[in-house]
């Protein structure tokens, strides 16, 4: 990316993300944004599907709206990367059917620098040019600036930046090497020992610093390194250092020179005989044809290319190389590890050996003296009776594989205890280890977590064994029953046989004989072979206290979960419950797709709830503690406060400290929340579901999420007949008016209010009277029929002090300020203002009191009282940042923007006009009625601010954005006109 390059854009990754036209940097927007940039401009030129780009960027959690959420980063990243005047089809970032292209044709990436100064690099050092080879790579480390894709989210990024990083180490050591060979030895130790020390069983890394230690005439702390590594890979691993290691130790032994500093590729390749030198290596027994005995490599392997590649890439020389694979019970560990086998076996000619050590089987669980006595019979080493005592197996196991290279499969391990005994003493020997069980006590050189298919391979493996006509003739049911399977290789080739089996049956037919979750593991059953008899396998594996656990996540009302809602269902400390959750992972019977959240499996949370089920009176137990739970964080977290609901259990505080520590926790619950609603409903606790979805509305509000509030109040509404709190009908339809005025459905807010006036006069209750009142206040300002919103308001001031509702009471004196506002009345404003703030600070919401505040300095900034509505405003963004509430937080910076510029400060002004509009880019224009109408306020201030700086051009770009928003909205409009 020199100065000399024709390209104009350039594009940064190596380092937080950034980019250039012509030397001028571009702003990226959002780290979002540029997660979705990084995930298209990694991959040039290949079209990237919607779909891999919310795996890439979201992961577990993808954004409520899909794939619309898409199109507005794509036109962010277009607007900041292409020149103005750029057609869509000429844009660096193209549309195409189903997903997008990054096209690299004018763009000059500093990876791909990377890669070009590498390659230099080793032609160099090839041609015996290592000066050459050490100025490449250096300016191929200069490229990175900090951690490759800083600060990126996504499951993406997290691979490229590992990727990246490992490239950076491969740079890095290489270089070192470059020096050694060109005798700048002093310069490489301190990099060098670095290296060592993140990396303390890398032979070939070790080897390179004894020939630098050499090369300084510090031989004895040369052989210190040596000693030091074979001691920790006897400890560790037990297994000798490799040939390369012991090369560089005899030649640092007897100083030669040649050999530890002249480049590595011009010495001769070591033959398959030992070197005249050194001693002669054991002779081997008498010549006998290699062993192989992997199983038959049944079935076809689809969607495990990433994980076969692993398995099978090449291993660290001179050593003995281990990878685990762990996953459920019928995800496919024994298919892969058999293939891997079959693919490597050329590489190991002195056999390939499978033990299936049947940690959970029916069959009696192979023991270590039992394997080792069969692998030395297979091995043909076995002369007489063998030892039966493990240490004696041990040793005689060793010393039979010391000097043959072999591959070995163990399947179905249990734990470390069962592996360490069987592993080969010969050095470049591989084994492979599958089991339900995370083996973290075992030292492996790669581990592979093997996790369902994902939806395409899953219908590919289902395809293929009931034919492709079959599948084509009914896609749906297809697709529905591969989402019964959850992605189960096991579970789908039982659903195929059965349906191979029985030609009469179509797809439809099997999916509706699975749909009751009473009857889906039933119908995973063929032969022998059952989906609920290898999770029972699983489950009878563990101790008392992780069955305990196993059967309360079976109950719990999400899918994902931390460790509270499991605590709160055990009745146990977040601790210890922390301590069996864990244990669960590791016995791959719980997920943990990110750090502190756990999930199960789908079928396997149905076998959960069956053995819970078992136990009713703890299964009824643990629900009602979990239900508690939510609606101690609702209650907690509203504008009422806990304390203020009149209904149902009282909040403990066991669990949250305070509302923020609940909120945080119910932000955790991302897009589940109106499940638990919905699961309280199915479990006949229609009490709670009602409780759960009143105390959600306010914090659904708070952070615009409309939709999910008006989802579980409707769901809760269906049952509010079945409730014991006869409130309940009242209240429901408040909250549900309540989130359709933020969604401005005015006439559907007006239906629910009236209802639920008419039902208050029917049954008193005074508070639920003031908030229907309230409510209708509100509904009427916002049609702007201030008169009529007065005449509720004022008999709402009145009927909420008898309850003294804090909350009912500042809501409807701010709909009278706002009331008196609109109708100029400026004095008697600012008075119900201020017996709002009274009531709001007495709730205790700092968003409740920000709003007011924010109210009040409009008034103030009206009447031209700049310094006082500064000083409400500030004290009003600090509070409504507190509460979490991002579009009023927006309204309040760029009004207190306004107050800064009508003091003659247009810096500021334009400051905090730029801050507001970083808060509206966190909004979703899908969600917020509002999101256009905000946009269009910031931007009108922005440019009043341009133009009292004198800056008119920014001032034209601001004004024209506005008519654009307001263009948009119009074709909106009519686009939705015509389609009704």
């Amino acid at each position: 990316m020199g100065a000399g390059s024709r390209r104009r854009l350039r594009l940064a990754v190596l380092g937080t993300v950034r980019a250039w036209r012509d030397g001028t940097g571009l702003a990226l927007g959002p780290v979002r944004q540029q997660a979705v940039l990084a995930a298209l401009a990694l991959r040039p030129d290949h079209l990237v599907s919607g779909e891999q780009l919310l795996d890439g960027v979201w992961g577990d959690k993808p954004p409520g709206s899909g794939l619309k959420v898409l199109p507005s980063y794509v036109y962010g990243l277009r607007k900041r990367l292409d020149e103005e005047g750029t057609a869509p089809a000429d844009s660096v970032i193209r549309g195409e059917r189903g997903g997008y292209r990054f096209a690299a044709g004018g763009v000059r990436l500093d990876v791909d620098d990377l890669a070009e100064l590498a390659s230099h690099a080793r032609r160099a050092k090839v041609s015996g040019d290592p000066a050459a080879a050490v100025d490449r790579l250096s300016a191929a480390l200069a490229l990175f600036d900090g951690e490759p894709l800083a600060g990126l989210p996504g499951p993406y990024a997290d691979a490229e930046r590992q990727r990246l990083l490992e490239r950076l180490r491969t740079v890095r050591r290489d270089r070192l090497e470059c020096l050694v060979l060109l005798g700048r030895f002093t310069e490489t130790l301190d990099e060098l020992a670095a290296l060592s020390a993140a990396a303390p069983c890398d032979e070939p890394l070790a080897a390179l610093r004894m020939r630098a230690l050499h090369g300084c005439d510090r031989q004895a702390e040369a052989l210190n390194v040596y000693e030091d590594l074979r001691r920790r890979l006897r400890d560790e691993l037990g297994v000798d250092p490799g040939e390369e290691l012991r090369r560089a130790h005899q030649a640092v032994l007897r100083r030669e020179d040649v050999r530890l500093l002249r480049p590595a590729e011009s010495r001769p390749v070591a033959s398959p005989s030992p070197p005249p030198s050194p001693p002669p290596a054991p002779a081997r027994p008498g010549p006998r044809p290699a062993v192989n005995d992997l199983p038959g490599d049944a079935g076809r392997l689809i969607g495990r290319e990433a994980e076969l590649a692993r398995l099978t890439a090449p291993s660290p020389a001179g050593s003995v190389s281990i990878v685990t694979v762990d996953g459920t019970a019928g995800v496919g560990k024994t298919s892969l590890v058999v293939r891997a086998a079959r693919e490597l076996s050329a590489q190991y000619p002195d056999g390939c050996l499978f033990v299936d050590l049947r940690a959970h089987s029916t069959g009696r669980r192979q023991s270590p003296e039992q394997a080792l006595q069969r692998l030395l019979r297979s091995l043909g080493a076995a002369h007489g009776e063998l030892p039966s005592d493990l240490e004696e197996l041990t040793a005689a196991w060793r010393a039979a594989t010391s000097p043959l290279r072999l591959l070995l499969v163990l399947d179905d391990a249990l734990d470390a205890d069962q592996v360490r005994p069987l592993l080969p003493a010969g050095s470049g020997s591989r084994v492979l280890v599958a089991g339900r069980r995370r083996l973290g006590e075992l030292d492996a050189d790669r581990r592979v977590t093997l996790e369902p298919l994902t939806s395409g391979d899953a219908v590919s493996l289902l395809t293929h064994l009931i034919g492709e006509e079959r599948a084509s003739r009914e896609p749906e049911a297809t697709d529905r029953l591969v989402g019964l399977c959850d992605g189960l290789p096991l579970a789908l080739r039982i659903a195929g046989s059965r349906l191979q089996n029985r030609v009469s049956w179509t797809v439809g037919h099997l999916v509706g004989r699975m749909a009751d979750d009473d009857r889906l593991l039933g119908e995973l059953s063929v032969g022998g072979r059952s989906v609920e008899a290898a999770f029972r396998l699983s489950y009878d594996q563990l101790t008392p206290e992780q069955r305990s656990g196993f059967r309360a996540l079976g109950l719990a009302p999400t899918v994902e979960f931390d460790v509270l809602t499991p605590a709160a269902m055990l009745g146990w400390s977040p601790y210890d419950t922390e301590g069996v959750l864990e244990s669960l992972v590791d016995t791959s019977l719980l997920q943990q797709p990110r750090p502190g959240r756990y999930r199960l499996h789908d079928l396997v949370r149905v076998h959960a709830r069956r053995v819970a089920e078992a136990e009713p009176e703890e299964a009824a137990g643990a629900r009602t503690a979990a239900l508690r739970l939510y609606l101690d964080a609702a209650r907690t977290t509203s504008d009422w406060g806990a304390g203020a609901f009149p209904e149902g259990p009282r909040a403990t505080g066991a669990a949250f400290t305070d509302w923020r520590e609940a909120e945080a926790w119910l932000d955790a619950a991302g897009g589940e929340l109106a499940d638990v609603v919905g699961h309280a409903a199915a479990l006949g606790e229609a009490d709670y579901a009602c409780w759960i979805a009143e105390a959600l509305c306010d914090y659904f509000v708070r952070q615009g999420r409309y939709h999910e509030s008006q989802t579980a109040l409707e769901i809760a509404l269906a049952h509010v007949d079945e409730a014991t709190d006869r409130r309940m009908a009242l209240a429901l339809r408040n909250c549900l008016g309540y989130t359709c005025l933020h969604q401005r459905r005015y006439k559907r807010a007006r239906a629910l209010f009236t209802e639920a006036l008419d039902l208050a006069r029917l049954g008193p209750d005074p508070c639920e009277e003031a908030r229907t009142l309230a409510g209708l206040g509100a509904l009427h300002l916002s049609l702007g029929e201030a008169g009529r919103a007065l005449d509720h308001v004022t008999a709402v001031t009145e009927a909420s002090r008898r309850p003294r509702n804090d909350w009912v009471a500042s809501m409807a004196l701010v709909i009278q300020g706002l009331a008196h506002q609109y109708e100029r009345r400026n004095d008697e404003a600012l008075a119900s203002f201020a017996d709002a703030r009274t009531h709001a600070e007495a709730g205790g919401r700092p968003r409740m009191t920000g709003r007011v505040l924010s109210c009040a300095a409009d008034i103030h900034l009206r009447l031209g009282r700049y310094g006082e509505a500064k000083r409400l405003l500030r004290e009003a963004v600090d509070l409504v940042a507190q509460g979490g509430d991002v579009f009023l937080c927006a309204r309040s910076l760029t009004r207190l923007g306004t107050a800064h510029q009508g003091e003659g400060d247009p810096s500021a002004a334009i400051a905090l006009h730029h801050q507001a509009l970083s808060q509206h880019q966190l909004l979703s224009p899908l969600t917020e009625p509002g999101y256009d109408w905000l946009e269009m306020d910031i931007r009108s201030r922005l440019g009043r601010s341009y133009l009292a700086a004198g800056r008119i051009r920014e001032a034209r770009e601001q004004f024209q954005a506005v008519l654009d928003v307001q263009d948009a909205r119009a074709n909106r409009a009519e686009t939705a006109a015509r389609s009704s």
